[in-house]
């Protein structure tokens, strides 16, 4: 029976994608739920399973290719069989080794791919789309699975062990005057585009400020084990700007509201956008209803969002919507910068990296570890007073933390 694979019902907000690398090649075998091929939203990056396992009968839409929702792109022959394909049984850990060499031989001599049977060098899926977007080599990695599979958690730890993410496909000679053209990612193209949309049609200035940061890292030094014990994630400074930002946001609705045509809407719910990077480019999923949730719901959101950044498994609709965003160039040694309003909304918090100054207190030179901050906003709707204070109400709550608790 022959089986139609499509594209998935896209998101509204989500108009078409691009066809990026396909697992398999025609004829060859294919499980059920196994990924076929990755779509590249302007958001998100999504896997489109094989409905039926058989073999690959056909591949309807090449590589590159701009596909809608419910296209089809390929069909599936579920009584058809790989031809030459051995079939692997599992086997004991101490013949895996000898079976391996078996199974590749048989293949190779059959003209089929040694990985196509599971064995030796085989990446499985999740790892092999991990390895293309964190830039690791999953050839040079050892596998943990059985019979030498590459699975998902040897990838993650090479990454974590110093791999970095390719900055281009092709290295460059240095000092041949060389040239590469590359077409951009379809996210890359749709953040330039909304970035150049904000420059066009908001009115944004930027208010600076400085946060004294000892009062929060003296607290964090004194609970940050015992938070870590007691919540299952550790404690970092995000959460407590989350919490700030929140609070002056209460004060000042003004700069949570967003322009609708001739209209202002004010939104009754806090929605905090947190940028972070992944190999993919920037973004900002949204942390909802965030003043409903503790320090510790803030944080492991924070870091189940930063690690399915990195895995590419973050949804389009966590990454839509927002009332205010917060983006923390600190990380990377941005001492001060002017953030760009995130459409639709009309305010930015702009983070730096916090670094020891002489400050003046009551009279007396002392040394502190200071932070620029920067709030970007749109003077259509948000005059100085409100940006300035708003701004100030976030120093004001990390200078003093107790405030985030008592609601001051």
């Amino acid at each position: 029976m022959i089986v139609e694979v499509k594209v998935p019902q896209l998101p509204e907000s989500v108009a078409e994608a691009t066809l990026l690398q396909w697992k398999k090649k025609v004829g060859e075998a294919v499980a059920r739920d196994e990924n076929l091929i990755d779509i590249e939203t302007d958001k998100v990056v999504l896997e489109i399973p094989a409905p039926q396992a058989g073999v690959l009968a056909s591949i309807v839409q090449q590589e590159g290719a701009t596909v809608g929702s419910l296209d089809l792109i390929a069909t599936i022959d579920t009584e058809a069989k790989a031809a030459g394909a051995p079939q692997a049984a599992a086997v004991p850990a101490p013949a895996a080794a000898e079976q391996t060499a078996k199974v590749e031989a048989a293949a190779k001599a059959a003209g089929v791919d040694p990985s196509a049977v599971g064995f030796g060098t085989t990446v499985m899926p999740a790892a092999k789309k991990l390895a293309a977007d964190t830039g690791v080599d999953a050839s040079k990695i050892e596998g943990s699975g059985r019979g030498g599979r590459v699975l998902k958690e040897d990838v993650q730890k090479a990454a974590a062990g110093g791999a970095k993410p390719a900055a281009a496909p092709v290295a460059l000679p240095v000092g041949d005057r060389a040239e590469q053209r590359v077409p951009m990612s379809r996210l890359r193209a749709r953040v330039a585009e909304r970035l150049l949309q904000s420059q066009q049609t908001n009115a944004i200035l930027t208010t600076f400020n400085e946060v004294n940061m000892k009062p929060v890292m003296d607290l964090r030094n004194k609970y940050k084990d015992k938070f870590e014990k007691e919540h299952g994630v550790k404690l970092g400074f995000m959460g407590f700007f989350v919490k700030a930002v929140v609070a002056a946001l209460k004060k000042y609705p003004i700069v949570n509201a967003s322009v609708d045509g001739s209209d202002i809407v004010y939104h009754g719910y806090f929605d905090i956008g947190v940028a972070v990077g992944s190999p993919r480019g920037l973004v900002v999923p949204i942390i909802r209803n965030a003043d409903q949730l503790s320090l510790a719901e803030i944080e492991r959101t924070i870091a189940e969002f930063g690690k399915r950044a990195q895995e590419g498994k973050l949804t389009v609709e966590e990454l839509t919507g927002g009332t205010y965003t917060i983006s923390n160039g600190g990380t990377f040694g941005s001492m001060m910068s002017t953030p760009i309003i995130n459409p639709p909304q009309s305010a930015i918090l702009g983070m730096h990296a916090t670094k020891e100054r002489a400050v003046v207190e009551n009279g007396e030179v002392v040394v502190r570890p200071m932070m620029y901050l920067a709030q970007s906003y749109d003077h259509r709707i948000i005059d100085g007073r409100e940006a300035v204070l708003s701004l100030v109400a976030i120093k004001e709550a990390i200078e003093d933390p107790a405030r985030l608790l008592l609601d001051l």
